[in-house]
């Protein structure tokens, strides 16, 4: 990849000579820190990659902004003040950007993600704080995954929960065999052949679910590979489908196959239980748009993928939200 090329991954075109110096300037965790020595230094930083030295305000992209002390800006419209983490993941939080910056470089760059515990002791923050940071960031890699995909698309779903012959048996649950979702959480997966994959949680696998859910993702020129399981056989009605036998031991059929996305699978599953170890229903997406993110990006270096993520951070999880039932 050019550098001619590099500014057309990111949402703004960025020509300030400023910002691609930044950007290649750092190519592992050390490197990061001598980038960003100062919390000044990652102000500065955000601001370009926001605004590009023309500050908006938040409130109203209208109004005229008037630079006040203390990196804080002044809204005529509205009346308020703000700066640059005002209405993005680092908003209201009293960590610095310096270890916002390492959580980020760390969550994007380890090919399994990091575990709260770990990042505790990287950053010397609490568990508890580690986790919020995590779970913030998390919440704004959903950008990554709602792509319309084209051309050769493998279709399958999977079944995340662990098995019940592994649990004690106390904690097992009865009549759970097959593709029951009493125990486990359905997800469905479609990836571009050479290109991207979404990944979302489906409240159940019923033709009509699944249906809907790839009709909305794919374009109806694809063409789409699933195994012989019966949810997908209404897709034949609005796209050119093939099948692969997995149940008569068939793998391979021409082009039908589903390798690449039970390759993705294969990363999610060893990601959860090698670094995870546990995911609620609940948050179990965010950590699926973790795993989307780093797959779709794979192509990327570690710092672009950095700013990647920084260049779509408008994205707020408040606490409360995260905990409550």
């Amino acid at each position: 990849m050019t550098d001619s090329d590099r500014p057309n991954r990111y949402n703004k075109s960025m020509k300030n000579d400023r910002f691609i110096q930044k950007l290649n300037s750092f190519k592992c965790l050390f490197d990061l820190q001598k980038a960003f020595p100062t919390e000044n230094a990652c102000i500065k930083f955000l601001e370009l990659i926001r605004w590009n030295d023309e500050v908006v305000s938040p409130f109203d992209e209208t109004s005229k902004v008037y630079k006040c002390k203390d990196n804080r800006y002044y809204c005529k419209n509205s009346n308020r003040y703000f700066n640059v983490r005002t209405r993005t993941l680092f908003e209201a939080s009293n960590i610095s950007l310096r270890k916002w910056f390492m959580a980020i470089y760390l969550i994007t760059s380890h090919k399994k993600g990091i575990a709260s515990l770990q990042l505790h002791k990287d950053l010397h923050v609490t568990q508890k704080t580690a986790w919020f940071m995590l779970q913030r960031i998390r919440k704004c890699f959903e950008f990554e995954n709602n792509n319309i995909l084209n051309g050769q698309v493998e279709v399958d779903e999977t079944y995340i929960g662990g098995k019940n012959i592994n649990r004690h048996k106390d904690k097992k649950v009865e009549h759970c065999q097959g593709r029951s979702l009493k125990d486990k959480v359905a997800v469905l997966g479609m990836v571009e052949r050479k290109g991207k994959v979404n990944a979302k949680v489906v409240p159940k696998t019923s033709a009509d679910t699944l249906t809907k859910e790839i009709i909305r993702c794919v374009r109806d020129s694809a063409n789409i590979y699933t195994d012989e399981y019966l949810g997908y056989n209404r897709i034949s009605q609005f796209y050119i489908h093939a099948i692969v036998r997995h149940n008569l031991n068939q793998y391979v059929d021409g082009l039908a196959f589903t390798n690449s996305i039970e390759g993705f699978w294969s990363l999610v599953k060893r990601g959860l239980i090698g670094i995870y170890h546990f995911t609620s229903r609940k948050h179990l997406q965010k950590y699926l748009d973790e795993f989307v993110f780093r797959f779709n990006t794979k192509d990327y270096d570690e710092n672009e993928r950095f700013t990647r993520l920084l260049t779509n951070m408008t994205v707020r999880t408040r606490y409360q939200d995260l905990i409550a039932a």
